[in-house]
């Protein structure tokens, strides 16, 4: 970790730190039901996972279509290490599990990552989907040892640990903060260290890398074992929380790309990125998923836009206002924000409405035409419904649009002045 000349975190840093300790310990005193237990264990859980998954993404420029595979894992390992020592009596808290399924993730990852960081660029990329492939598909043909369909359950609550069962879930939470909170540390550690340093230029430029005596493979190897330990780590955390692990959801290469898919959608260029990409992942999973069946649509069309307008993720857009805000220009965005907002909100109202209608139509249609939407009651057999949503859809991206252009000249104007008082300075210094 960076760390002033004193050997003393800065105190910017200090209170960032301090505050996301803060955040995790106070939240499920906030959100006590049970429900949001179960979801900030899980978001605990996932930031860990997608943290260590930018590790090869976003550090490395590995993409990795095959991240599930030690993730599951290390989850695999935790359940047989639970089942073991609850039989047999070996003293092994709760507590030290993790970092078995961490163990696991370094295991695996020596020979697949040695295998797969002889390549980079696309070949690394298929080299990962299909090693994802092929360790699912074995998990499923060894039924015995996997679980198979149902899985592998386990109980927690195996032996107690300074007098924490850990069966109610806000014990379970806080074993999952604890982690979180030291495994993040440690990652953002490790962006600071020479490994650390070497992979961002490894990414940037490899020919450079070898060219002043660096082995690029090694440094990727390296730092893919590292993400293998901790994606292992939170693999347990995850089996831990839900007491249960099944090859074909674990291991699947629907789950690496959900690990992708969120990953990006925080940002994979700033270190806090995934945290945001992992919070969004469990409320997308959880409560989106209970609003509407086309849940997966919705996110499709969010992933389409980020690429689209925003390639850097949540977490750019966040520090593209934060560096406005330093140079004291944000107040002028207020009005612009509010009709993008505005006009945002036109169009989701009418696309939705288009999609709840379609859905309804093609899959519920034996349940009758009307379909409920935000408290009101659409006619699928209706030319009227349809053509309402559908000029509401087109006058909300108009509208988007237009203050799309304006508010891309206004903030273009104000980089320009920022710009120029910043080359202004450097002239009169």
């Amino acid at each position: 970790m960076a760390v002033a000349s004193n050997n003393v975190l800065p105190p910017g840093r200090l209170l960032a730190w301090g505050g996301f300790a803060l955040l995790l310990a106070l939240a499920p005193q906030v959100l006590t039901s049970s429900l949001w237990l179960n979801m900030l264990s899980q978001m605990g859980c996932l930031i860990i996972i997608c943290l260590s998954y930018n590790m090869k993404l976003g550090h490395g420029g590995m993409l990795s279509f095959g991240h599930a595979v030690y993730t599951g894992l290390g989850g695999f390992a935790a359940v047989f290490a639970i089942n073991y020592v609850s039989g047999h009596d070996v003293a092994l808290p709760l507590p030290l599990v993790p970092l078995v399924g961490g163990l696991m993730g370094v295991l695996v990852s020596i020979p697949l990552g040695y295998v797969s960081t002889k390549k980079a660029g696309t070949t690394f990329a298929m080299i990962s989907l299909g090693i994802g492939e092929l360790v699912a598909a074995t998990a499923i043909m060894l039924p015995n040892l996997f679980g198979g369909d149902a899985g592998i359950s386990v109980d927690r609550t195996y032996a107690p640990f300074l007098g924490l069962t850990f069966g109610p879930q806000i014990q379970v939470y806080y074993l999952v903060a604890v982690y979180c909170f030291i495994c993040t540390a440690l990652m953002y550690a490790f962006t600071g260290t020479p490994l650390g340093r070497m992979l961002n230029a490894v990414r940037d430029n490899p020919e450079r890398v070898e060219f002043i005596g660096y082995n690029t493979q090694f440094v990727r190897w390296f730092s893919f074992i590292i993400s293998g330990l901790f994606a292992g780590i939170g693999g347990a955390l995850v089996a831990i929380n839900f007491e249960i692990v099944n090859a074909a959801d674990a291991l699947s290469g629907m789950r690496s790309g959900a690990y992708l898919l969120f990953t990006f959608l925080g940002g994979v260029t700033i270190f806090f990125g995934p945290i945001i990409g992992a919070v969004l992942m469990v409320l997308a999973m959880v409560l989106l998923s209970e609003l509407t069946s086309a849940w997966l649509l919705y996110l499709g069309l969010i992933f389409l836009l980020m690429v689209m307008y925003a390639p850097g993720g949540v977490a750019s857009l966040i520090m593209a206002n934060v560096g406005m805000a330093r140079a004291g220009k944000l107040g002028r965005f207020g009005a612009l924000y509010l009709g993008l907002i505005g006009a945002g909100v036109v169009m989701l109202l009418g696309v939705s409405a288009l999609i709840e209608m379609i859905y309804h139509h093609q899959l519920n249609a034996a349940m009758g035409p009307e379909v409920g939407y935000l408290g009101l009651t659409l006619d699928t057999s209706s030319v009227l419904a349809w053509a309402i949503a559908l000029v509401v859809a087109v006058v909300g991206w108009v509208l988007l649009e237009l203050a799309r252009r304006r508010f891309a000249l206004a903030w273009g104007r104000a980089q320009e002045e920022i710009e120029n008082e910043i080359t202004r300075r450097e002239r009169t210094a």
